[in-house]
């Protein structure tokens, strides 16, 4: 397999491009391609199997633009389906986890608050992740109805989220948190109003920066890292109404991007 493939990164929205946002800075020589499943917005709450079937749709298509490995930046399909991505394909997949290790190791008090849909707060994956690391800290888990839906109609930090994470983090704050942790990649583009609302001293743990390193470490073991100096890019391809998606993007990425309308599943076959 040649190095100068792509990679390939996917979310059911545009909350995977705070991952993405870190792969760009940790590789910067690599051409990006990435998928916003809109259409089907949010997995939090459906159930495993749509959402093993909606990752393998986007795999497929991922594979056929000929990417050397894949990144599900979305924790619910972590979750659900990247064991089945890891057995049905044979690149690297790299998945999301929600950061409850580094947030024990760096808490002063073991109070810790995890934010993160349903989906990924039901999952056996995510019970074994808290059995393994509790190691005798307080978890205190929070699923943040709306969230998703809110940041997927364009509103981030600012004055007019703060209610809505007010409402979320009381409980919270309330068992005297001093770390918290983001549990879904749309959760970041809330973190300056996030850190207003739990304040100064609540640590935040965002695990995007993780994955780009766990990439690069896989890249690197498969001798798969591109060793082009040439200017590398993004593309992006999105289901669903391919206005909105532009939208965000224009808002969201720093450079201007154009988006493609992904094929259908019928399409893919």
């Amino acid at each position: 397999m040649s190095s100068n493939l792509p990679i390939g990164i996917f979310d059911s929205g545009v909350g995977g491009l705070s991952v993405l946002r870190h792969i760009r800075e940790s590789l910067p020589h690599e051409n990006l391609i990435y998928v916003a499943d809109r259409k089907h917005i949010p997995y939090g709450n459906k159930n495993d199997n749509t959402v093993k079937a909606r990752a393998q749709i986007i795999s497929h298509f991922l594979l056929k633009q000929q990417t050397k490995a894949i990144v599900v930046a979305c924790n619910t399909a972590t979750a659900a389906a990247v064991n089945l991505l890891r057995d049905q394909f044979p690149i690297p997949i790299i998945g999301m986890e929600p950061g409850v290790k580094p947030a024990i190791l760096q808490s002063h008090n073991g109070n810790i608050g995890v934010l993160a849909t349903e989906g990924t707060l039901d999952s056996s994956k995510f019970r074994v992740l808290l059995e393994r690391h509790a190691n005798g800290a307080e978890l205190f888990i929070k699923p943040c109805h709306g969230w998703v839906e809110w940041i997927e109609s364009g509103h981030l930090s600012g004055p007019a989220s703060l209610p809505l994470i007010q409402q979320t983090l009381d409980p919270l704050l309330e068992k005297n948190i001093d770390t918290l942790v983001l549990g879904c990649t749309h959760y970041p583009f809330l973190k300056e109003s996030i850190q207003q609302v739990a304040g100064a001293d609540v640590n935040i743990i965002d695990t995007g920066l993780a994955v780009a390193a766990q990439l690069r470490r896989r890249l690197e073991e498969e001798a798969l890292l591109n060793d082009s100096r040439s200017p590398a890019g993004e593309r992006f391809w999105c289901t669903g109404p391919l206005d909105e998606m532009q939208q965000l993007l224009n808002r969201m990425w720093d450079t201007k991007a154009q988006v493609d309308v992904m094929p259908d599943q019928a399409n893919l076959s």
